[in-house]
């Protein structure tokens, strides 16, 4: 099924500070690209691979506030069962 969401500019904004930073996990960067290349992609949706990487983003207490933004923005565009 498709969404028609795409990502914020704020959360875009910070997927992008997420992916420039070194102290970032790569599960946070995965969530973080998977947001960022859904910006102006409606057609776009979160792969299985990247909504495990989010969900566990938004799990971890050391994900910092913009990973979980990105995170939460790679997780509304994932497709229902």
């Amino acid at each position: 099924m498709k969404k028609s969401e795409v990502t914020s500019k704020r959360a875009a904004s910070a997927a992008s500070t997420v992916l420039r930073s070194e102290s970032s996990s790569k599960t946070a960067k995965s969530a973080a690209g998977s947001a960022l290349s859904q910006r102006k992609a409606p057609e776009k949706v979160t792969s299985p691979v990247a909504a495990t990487a989010a969900s566990k983003t938004l799990h971890s207490s050391e994900s910092s506030k913009k990973a979980k933004t990105a995170a939460g923005s790679a997780l509304t565009q994932k497709p229902k069962k």
